[in-house]
């Protein structure tokens, strides 16, 4: 007869355990491929840089890493896609500012929230700006607000659309320096450019990529952008905070995240090879190139923007009572 101690007891709970645990960290590190989707149609500059990350981490874990595009309903395709996957360390999210931070603060019923989500890692952002045309002959921030503030209407400005950064951002600007605003959605970049250049707007908060050119040229001054320093793609124009207004920071970024309950030792695997296919130097060039900044860290990186966002973001959308519910 077969002798039941205490310690074999013990040594079979541990065995036991190990068993159970077994599927989803082989699963991890398996040659089975990981999936990172991308919430927005192919082709576009988020879509080429993610897909450059993905190689740098095939090769950094020895395990396929291919790239999926989910778009659709502002992000909140792939996003549900990705909550609702099994947290196995085989599906990502290339996250950003829009399909997770606004989405979740702007609608009420979206189908995932932020505890959906555990962070990875984070990876890169860009910056909004301050633009005038140059027909209003404003030269720095400070002379654009007393021009707004004794405008005696309100000042007009282009977004992408009811709580899209750009949007959101005009109100944000709007109470830190106390004049009105009037918002006025266009389908794209371009198209809210050429009435700001005609004067048929007063501000733009665009990236600076999309109107270094137009600078340039003299149509637009960029009086600032939503930095905490200088943008070293842009070396020339003040940041925000040197201009002595630290809450009216802001960026839209992207980064990975993984389904909640993803276990930890996976997202510590994958956060490290994202961390380390960040550091490709043509990866780099192309976002230096895009206008983007590298900001490559750690789960605790993307807690924390996310953080920001919950706070910054959330008081103008509940200033402002802005619910969306297409």
């Amino acid at each position: 007869m077969m002798k039941f101690t205490r310690r074999a007891a013990l040594a079979g709970c541990v065995a036991a355990s190990v068993v159970l645990s077994a599927p989803v960290a082989s699963l991890a590190q398996s040659s089975e491929p990981i999936t990172i989707v991308v919430p927005y149609a192919g082709g576009g500059t988020i879509d080429a840089l993610v897909r450059m990350l993905a190689d740098g981490m095939s090769t950094e874990l020895g395990q396929p890493v291919i790239v999926e595009n989910r778009p659709g309903a502002n992000g909140i395709v792939g996003a549900q896609y990705v909550a609702r996957s099994a947290p196995d360390g085989l599906t990502l999210l290339s996250g950003g500012t829009g399909p997770v931070s606004l989405n979740t603060l702007l609608r009420p019923d979206l189908p995932y929230t932020l505890d959906s989500f555990d962070s990875v890692a984070m990876l890169f952002e860009g910056s909004l700006s301050i633009t005038v045309p140059s027909v209003l002959e404003v030269e720095t921030l400070e002379e654009f607000v007393e021009f707004a503030r004794n405008a005696g209407r309100p000042m007009r400005y282009g977004t992408l659309g009811p709580g899209s950064v750009t949007h959101l951002y005009g109100l944000m600007m709007s109470g830190a320096f106390g004049f009105d605003v009037v918002d006025v959605a266009y389908r794209n970049n371009p198209s809210s450019l050429v009435d700001l250049i005609a004067g048929q707007a007063e501000i733009s908060n665009a990236t600076p990529l999309a109107l270094v050119e137009h600078q340039r040229a003299g149509d637009v001054r960029i009086l600032a952008l939503t930095t905490e320093e200088r943008d070293p793609n842009f070396p020339d124009i003040p940041s925000i905070v040197e201009l002595g207004h630290p809450e009216l920071v802001a960026s839209f970024w992207t980064a990975l995240h993984a389904p909640a309950g993803t276990p930890p030792e996976a997202i510590e695997r994958l956060s490290a090879a994202a961390i380390k296919a960040m550091e490709n130097p043509a990866l780099l060039e192309i976002l230096g190139n895009s206008g983007m900044i590298d900001r490559a860290g750690g789960p605790d990186v993307l807690d924390a923007q996310l953080q920001r966002d919950q706070e910054s973001w959330g008081a103008v959308v509940r200033e402002h009572g802005i619910v969306l519910t297409d």
